[in-house]
């Protein structure tokens, strides 16, 4: 009996993994750079980014990211983002996706939203296009990245 219910538990295990599109997606790192917008003044940024999308369906994905990035300004702080990403597939090639998290830097933690479109080059490599509202107590900021990934 008891090697009944672990050779069904596998078999329930085989059949979910092998029905569950969420083991077909990628991880992926990338490099990227770009703006962000403080008030009246605008600063260039630089980073980079890794995560992992998880594809519910043939059209709708959801992920996770972990990016590090850096205002190139003496004595600025590196920026540490956390952030859930849901969003759709337009075609094989692109993905359109909206962004939420925090970010921690420079004393204060910070939620923020987003969205942005990656497209594929090749099977492999994509560039990403992606804006980011920073909500502050202080003062909010917007950021403006674009870069360019590998997935794997």
């Amino acid at each position: 009996m008891k090697m009944l219910r672990t050779t069904g538990g596998a078999m329930v295990a085989a059949v979910a993994l092998a029905a569950s599109p969420a083991f077909a997606d990628e991880a992926r790192v990338e490099v990227r750079g770009g703006i962000i917008s403080v008030a009246d003044t605008e600063e260039a940024t630089a980073g980079i980014a890794a995560g992992y999308d998880f594809d519910l369906n043939d059209t709708l994905f959801v992920g996770a990211e972990v990016s590090a990035d850096k205002v190139l300004v003496d004595d600025s702080d590196i920026y540490v983002g956390l952030t859930g990403r849901v969003g759709a597939h337009l075609s094989k090639s692109a993905k359109l996706f909206l962004a939420g998290g925090y970010t921690v830097g420079e004393g204060e933690d910070v939620p923020h939203l987003g969205g942005g479109l990656e497209y594929n080059l090749t099977e492999r490599v994509y560039l990403k296009g992606e804006y980011r509202h920073f909500f502050s107590d202080f003062d909010d900021a917007d950021s403006f990245v674009a870069g360019v990934g590998l997935k794997f």
